[in-house]
């Protein structure tokens, strides 16, 4: 039987650590019977977040915040096992940022892959963006961009956070995203993104089957 197995673009998988009083991690969307009720997940999600704040959340507070999570779910939720995507919540009232990892086989050169990957060059940037180096714990030497950039379809301003890095190990370049038209709210998580880039590194599947052992032992 095949069902069930999943067709892999290639073998790494991201390994993210976060706070879970900080982040919420929103819903992969292969996740066929919770995708079914997305709403139910972003329903459940509000009334514990609301609980857990210790504040009376009146009428419109959990239907405002279970739209909330919904419309961010089906945005941001990752459609490949490549990809994690998590939300850093304060208040109910106030919006999720959310923050997105990426994996992917490493290609071309290691500096000019990286400066693409955190938008050295983006020719959307209102001015040029600044870029720094950047030290992981777990994924080593890296850079960290922070720029602003134009929207095709909108007059706000996006600001954007990215980090990215080569795994030499496993051959593998990662990129730690954010942007939005809330510069405030970057500024605001801005430690604690940086905290979440120390704790991200790359998993490796195991596609080998394992051997089986013989009847009576034998190799």
């Amino acid at each position: 039987m095949t069902e069930g197995w999943v067709e892999l673009e290639h073998e790494f998988s991201l390994d993210l650590a976060y706070d879970p009083s900080r982040w919420l991690e929103l819903p992969p969307r292969w996740e066929t019977e919770e995708w079914k009720d997305i709403s139910v997940w972003a329903r459940d999600c509000s009334q514990l977040f609301w609980q857990s704040y210790g504040q009376n959340p009146g009428e419109s507070g959990v239907a405002f915040l279970t739209d909330t999570l919904q419309r961010l779910a089906v945005a941001f939720a990752p459609e490949s096992f490549d990809t994690r995507a998590v939300l850093r919540v304060w208040e109910p009232q106030t919006m999720p940022l959310p923050v997105i990892a990426t994996v992917k086989p490493a290609q071309g050169n290691r500096e000019e892959t990286l400066r693409a990957l955190v938008g050295a060059e983006a020719p959307e940037a209102v001015e040029p963006p600044v870029a720094e180096p950047f030290r992981s714990e777990l994924l080593g030497e890296g850079l960290r961009a922070f720029r602003y950039a134009q929207q095709d379809d909108a007059p706000e301003v996006l600001a954007a956070l990215r980090y990215a890095w080569r795994d030499e190990e496993v051959g593998a370049d990662v990129v730690l995203w954010t942007a939005t038209d809330d510069t405030a709210l970057i500024i605001r998580a801005a430690q604690d993104i940086e905290e979440l880039a120390h704790k991200v590194s790359v998993g490796v599947w195991d596609l080998e089957p394992e051997d089986e052992e013989l009847p009576g032992g034998g190799a």
